[in-house]
């Protein structure tokens, strides 16, 4: 097999090559058809400290045809359509074991959820972290219902695919974006407003505001936006602190919570979606060869939607 290797903290990934793996008994090897670029993966190669990281495949956005199983595994067989959830447990894919930016890649039985055949691999291997990430916060952080009032702040790969959600399940959904090229996309998506800024929401009292951005400033122009009793979901991570505007929070008793990650069942109802057509969010296809250069053009900033490696 070969794999895209953490080698070095602020260096490209090397490519190297590996005997193909062996499951154990409760795991499954899959034949990695897709795999997703995070910025979570830009943020790992450029973190400098964390040395256990150095030597792992990374890639934690996977999905694959199983390939083989382990002995103790009776839900999975060879040729099963199979994606990862990366939160499933505690460990995590191309963090603590060899992750998807490889030709074969070892997970346990326990994390795969099955892909349905309508769903292709670039959207099977994205649901399993910018859908699912998306998704929690908004549906299950969130508690967003029909007839909200929701702001989504950010339309990058997580934000498109918050966005159109609630607007398919019936929500007043407005969206805070700087970039004005991806405005279209933002009305193919059926949202009832656009900002550049987010400030520009401030006591329009929304019932919920999700924050895929995460610039501190976003985070308390959300805090500003909502109604009394309203909420704000944290997910976005631009910068590590921030300053929030406490006497707004208080007087309004907002509630400001995290959300990061999901489970198994936020990616199987996201295959719902996209396999019946309603969501069909913006990606990039790249090649398995591409992958450095994927990550460099995302720490540039120059990736619109998503970028998935189809293996």
């Amino acid at each position: 097999m070969r794999g895209w290797q953490l080698v070095e903290f602020g260096k490209p990934l090397a490519l190297v090559e590996k005997a193909d793996p062996e499951p154990g008994p409760d795991e499954v090897v899959l034949d990695v058809r897709g795999s997703g670029l995070c910025h979570s993966d830009v943020m790992e190669i450029e973190s400098h400290g964390a040395d256990w990281l150095l030597g792992t495949i990374i890639g934690h956005e996977l999905a694959g045809v199983v390939s083989a199983v382990g002995s103790d595994v009776g839900d999975w067989k060879v040729g099963d359509r199979a994606s990862v959830c990366p939160t499933n447990t505690s460990r995590c894919p191309g963090f603590h074991y060899d992750g998807g930016f490889a030709t074969k890649q070892v997970s346990p039985a326990d994390d795969l959820v099955a892909i349905p055949d309508e769903v292709g691999w670039a959207h099977g291997a994205m649901m399993t972290d910018a859908g699912m990430t998306s998704y929690h916060a908004l549906m299950r952080r969130g508690e967003a219902k029909a007839g909200m009032k929701v702001g989504v702040i950010g339309l990058g790969g997580l934000g498109q695919i918050a966005a159109r959600i609630a607007v398919l399940n019936g929500m007043d959904v407005h969206v805070a974006e700087p970039k004005r090229d991806v405005w279209p996309l933002a009305e193919r998506l059926g949202v009832t407003q656009l900002v550049t800024d987010v400030a520009q929401w401030e006591d329009q009292d929304f019932d919920l505001v999700v924050d895929y951005a995460g610039f501190g400033s976003t985070t308390a122009g959300a805090l500003r936006a909502v109604r009394f009793d309203g909420t704000v979901v944290q997910v976005g991570l631009g910068v590590s602190e921030a300053l929030i505007p406490l006497g707004v929070m208080v007087g309004r008793k907002a509630r400001l919570i995290a959300s990061r990650g999901g489970t198994k069942a936020d990616i199987a109802e996201l295959y719902t979606y996209v396999a019946s057509g309603d969501l069909d969010p913006t990606l990039t296809e790249i090649t398995f060869d591409d992958i450095p250069q994927g990550l460099a053009d995302l720490a540039a900033n120059r990736v619109t939607g998503r970028l998935v490696a189809l293996i």
